[in-house]
């Protein structure tokens, strides 16, 4: 009988990952069977209960239930800690494991774009969960600050605090994107502006080389203003498959190419 995974999730039918983890199986030899599963918002424990009686080997989890799944586990890695947060969760000797695995599909993903973290600069735009699960694996892989900005100070100030109760040691600084000015090797937009169509304005002063896009498969305004600056940018897919072959790793012990399944998509620049 094919191992059964799914990711989990309200909404669910726009995710891409079991076309994902199926083409990873099959470029590895492995059965598998991957499905959708759609809880209702007060049903994540209940949804997640059924499928590991029901003999489910592993479960992503998605928007909005990555809190939840946190707090779920009984051991989780030092990433989803930072994070507070969890993507990916299996079983293993009894206990409920959780890992986040979306920074190092990020990094995986800059560093696949022949991008320069080592010593680099960056700004994230946003200090939502999308930003929190990122900030560690960037610092693993080299970067030397890291500057958090966010519509409102206080958010930012927030998430600064809290990471930096636990890492006071990390480069981690902190503005209103109003107020932004300078020069960042690398813009990261972690805001959910192009999920919502909502306008994001940068100030001219602000200045950089490179631009990531989290959110794929549409145009945004980030992504218009790097075409306009003629700086190279990029969409969200390469993050989505760095992140879905980290997941894919933990669960089966083996490890597709990132190479091999990216897609060329029409809004990169």
């Amino acid at each position: 009988m094919r191992k059964k995974f799914a990711v989990i999730g309200h909404p669910i039918e726009h995710s891409r990952s079991p076309e994902l983890h199926h083409a990873f199986a099959a470029k590895m030899g492995i059965e598998l069977d991957y499905q959708k599963r759609l809880a209702a918002q007060d049903g994540f424990d209940a949804s997640i209960d059924a499928f590991f009686a029901d003999q489910g080997q592993g479960l992503n989890v998605t928007v909005p239930f990555k809190e939840q799944a946190f707090a779920r586990c009984d051991v989780v890695t030092e990433r989803a800690k930072i994070a507070q947060a969890v993507n990916t969760l299996w079983y293993q000797d009894g206990l409920l494991h959780g890992d986040n695995t979306d920074g190092q599909g990020l990094v995986a993903a800059i560093t696949a774009l022949a991008w320069p973290l080592h010593n680099a600069r960056v700004l994230i735009l946003g200090a939502g969960g999308a930003t929190r699960g990122v900030i560690y694996p960037l610092f693993q892989a080299g970067v030397a600050q890291i500057c958090i900005a966010n519509r409102t100070y206080a958010r930012a100030l927030h998430l600064q605090q809290d990471i930096l109760q636990h890492y006071p040691d990390l480069a981690l600084d902190i503005s209103e994107i109003a107020a932004l000015s300078g020069h960042y090797d690398l813009v990261i937009n972690a805001t959910s502006a192009s999920l919502s169509g909502a306008a994001l304005q940068l100030p001219a002063a602000l200045r950089f080389d490179y631009a990531y896009e989290m959110a794929y498969g549409k145009d945004s305004d980030f992504l218009a203003l790097a075409r306009q600056r003629q700086v190279p940018a990029s969409d969200g897919f390469s993050m989505l498959v760095g992140q879905a072959i980290e997941a894919f790793e933990i669960w089966h012990g083996c490890r597709p190419e990132l190479q091999d399944f990216l897609d060329a998509s029409p809004h990169n620049p």
